[in-house]
């Protein structure tokens, strides 16, 4: 599941008439470069939640959507804009997708660039031998958030593994990369009933500190290229910076 429901405040003008995820990064959309990398690595289902200038978003991948490299996509709609007026925040707009999703999937933040990010089978099947109810991949601390989000700790139930920790010393940024199963998004973890037919408000941020404090939420740290391109200055610095 891509997320691309959110009005992009902070990048005005620039999203007064384009959704933030389809801003050009290098050339290419920045949820273009998210279905290219998940294409690459084998996966070409996806589900996009919508809400400001939504309507844009499957004009850009057209009737017979593929990815830049020719592959073939199914892409399906959730509609929040069109539903209930405006974005659901992204908890809530990802259990209003939940009929449309697997027993696990991905979601992925559509304002961030991670042009490198590996979307791996492998990854997906050593979570689907676990028990954890999400799988996170954390960055180094961007300037704007200095303080980090979430911690790391060796799992002691699984050497090798790391848990992700709502309190710590040190903490690093969600890449709002992750891998998650359906269980979550039901109680005890989520309060609201499966599809969200009432279209209720939610972030996900406090049902994963719930989950980190009973140990069922997984991490590692992440590298590589990566941007929140959550400022007009921050995206321009990306397109600067364009290579041959």
């Amino acid at each position: 599941m891509l997320l691309a429901a959110g009005r992009g405040e902070r990048m005005r003008p620039l999203t007064d008439r384009t959704p933030k995820p389809l801003l050009q990064v290098q050339g290419k959309p920045l949820l273009q470069w998210h279905v290219d990398g998940l294409a690459a690595g084998g996966f070409c289902d996806f589900v996009i939640n919508t809400a400001w200038l939504g309507e844009q978003i499957p004009r850009h991948f057209g009737p017979e959507p593929h990815s830049s490299q020719g592959l073939p996509l199914g892409i399906r709609y959730s509609w929040e804009g069109l539903d209930f007026g405006g974005a659901l925040e992204t908890a809530g707009g990802i259990v209003r997708a939940l009929p449309l999703l697997g027993d696990i999937f991905w979601i992925v933040g559509g304002d961030v660039y991670a042009p490198g990010f590996p979307f791996s089978m492998q990854a997906v099947q050593r979570f689907a031998r676990g028990e954890k109810l999400a799988h996170l991949w954390l960055v180094p601390n961007p300037p704007h958030n200095a303080q980090g989000d979430f911690g790391l700790a060796i799992d002691p139930h699984a050497p090798g593994r790391q848990l992700a920790l709502s309190h710590a010393a040190f903490k690093y940024t969600y890449s709002t990369i992750g891998l998650y199963r359906r269980e979550f998004f039901a109680r005890p973890w989520c309060e609201i009933p499966a599809g969200n037919t009432q279209g209720a408000k939610a972030p996900l941020a406090p049902m994963l500190r719930k989950a980190m404090d009973n140990q069922r939420v997984s991490a590692e740290l992440y590298t590589g290229p990566w941007t929140d391109v959550g400022t007009p200055e921050r995206l321009a610095q990306l397109n600067e910076n364009v290579t041959p």
